[in-house]
């Protein structure tokens, strides 16, 4: 199993994934106490979004963000945690640095197909928002580290 994170300064985006064909297993958006406690003894790897400087100021929340990488990472027992930016993850799945929330959605979709309906729900039934990125992350770690 494969718990990717895209972790924010109170609530961050979780995806949990079956190693074999990527295909979430759980995932939702959760206040930080509440997933620090959730995963972290039942996963093999854990992947957080690491936070990169690209020489912009910025605010309180990135450094709040970042305290709670490392609250995450201390949590982890007994599973291997791989901090990945998010420009590694914008190039793996669209090859462009550029790329934003949409491109990387689309990438996705392309890949596993669409979210489907209530009635005939698809491989991202029920994503929205950060849990596309946190999807995203997870499936750069699984194509690009070797484990």
């Amino acid at each position: 199993m494969i718990l990717a994170i895209d972790p924010g300064p109170e609530e961050s985006a979780y995806v949990l994934m079956n190693g074999d064909d990527l295909r979430p297993v759980d995932f939702g958006k959760i206040p930080n106490t509440d997933l620090r406690s959730l995963f972290f003894n039942t996963v093999n790897y854990t992947v957080i979004e690491m936070v990169a400087s690209y020489g912009m100021a910025v605010g309180a929340e990135v450094f709040e963000t970042c305290v709670w990488i490392g609250r995450f990472m201390e949590a982890i027992r007994g599973s291997s945690c791989t901090r990945v930016p998010r420009i590694k993850v914008k190039q793996h799945l669209c090859h462009d640095s550029r790329a934003k929330d949409a491109n990387i959605i689309q990438a996705l979709k392309d890949r596993f197909g669409n979210k489907g309906t209530k009635k005939n729900p698809g491989w991202f039934y029920g994503f929205k928002d950060d849990v596309w990125q946190a999807y995203a992350l997870g499936v750069t770690y699984a194509d690009t580290m070797p484990f």
